[in-house]
C-alpha cells in the first residue's frame, strides 16, 4: 500500500469495568506479524491469569489482517476489536483486549460492545496519528539568513527535523511533495537567489491527525 495512512503513535493501554469483568484495551505500532505475534504473547504472559486475551491486528505490507476470539463465542470478541481497527482506518498496529470475568455473562451483544469499547480505549489511549509521505530536505544558508529561511519553512507547514550549525547554518526539515517549489520560490525572493532548498529522499512523517482525540466505536 502506498499514500497516506493512519497508526497509533505509542504502545499504550486502558481499561473500565463492564458487569464486574474487567477489560484491559492494549495498543501498539507494529510493522510485521512478527512483531504483533510477539506484543500478543507479552500481553498473554502478562495476563496469564485471565480468562481470555482478545487480539486483532491490521498491516500495511500485504494487507494482512488478522483476529482471534481466543475462546469467546464467534464473532463477539476478536471481529469487533478488528473492525474498529478498520473503522477508523488505522494500520500497522496490533490491539489486544484482556478479560477477567466478573461472573455475570454479558451476552452476545454485551461482548460486542464490550470488545468493540476496549479496543476504542485503547487506539485513543495510543493517540492515532497521520503518516504523510513527505520529501527530506536540506536548506543552507548563513547566519544573517538564518532567521527569514527558518520562518518561510514554518510558513509552508514543514517540519523541522535538525539543525545544524556550521561555517553555515543546515537546516533538514520534510515537505509535501507539492510544497516544495512554492517554499524555494519565497526563498529565492527572500535571499536574493542565494538560498534553494533541495530534496535528498523521501519518507513518512508524523503529523497531527485530528481524528485522534475521536476514535469512532462500531
Amino acid at each position: 500500500m502506498t499514500g497516506d495512512y493512519k497508526t497509533v503513535k505509542t504502545e499504550a493501554k486502558d481499561e473500565f469495568t463492564e458487569k464486574r469483568s474487567r477489560f484491559i484495551g492494549y495498543c501498539k505500532p507494529v510493522k510485521s506479524e512478527a512483531e504483533a505475534v510477539e506484543f500478543i504473547g507479552k500481553i498473554k504472559s502478562l495476563h496469564w491469569d485471565a480468562r481470555h486475551n482478545v487480539y486483532a491486528y491490521s498491516l500495511r505490507e500485504g494487507n494482512i489482517k488478522r483476529y482471534s476470539d481466543d475462546g469467546e463465542p464467534s464473532g463477539t470478541a476478536g471481529m469487533p476489536v478488528l473492525d474498529v481497527i478498520l473503522k477508523n482506518g488505522v494500520f500497522d498496529v496490533c490491539v489486544v483486549v484482556t478479560r477477567y470475568f466478573g461472573g455475570v455473562l454479558l451476552g452476545t451483544g454485551g461482548l460486542v460492545h464490550a470488545y468493540s469499547q476496549g479496543a476504542k480505549l485503547a487506539l485513543q489511549a495510543g493517540g492515532i496519528i497521520l503518516m504523510q509521505r513527505c520529501l527530506s530536505c536540506t536548506a543552507r544558508c548563513s547566519y544573517n539568513q538564518y532567521g527569514k529561511v527558518s520562518s518561510l519553512i514554518a510558513e509552508h507547514s514543514a517540519g523541522l527535523d535538525d539543525t545544524v550549525y556550521e561555517a553555515d547554518v543546515v537546516l533538514r526539515f520534510h515537505i509535501k511533495p507539492g510544497d516544495l517549489d512554492a517554499l524555494n520560490k519565497k526563498l529565492a525572493d527572500a535571499t536574493s537567489g542565494e538560498v534553494c532548498a533541495a530534496a535528498d529522499g523521501e519518507d513518512y512523517f508524523e503529523t497531527e491527525c485530528g481524528e485522534a482525540s475521536c476514535v469512532t466505536n462500531l
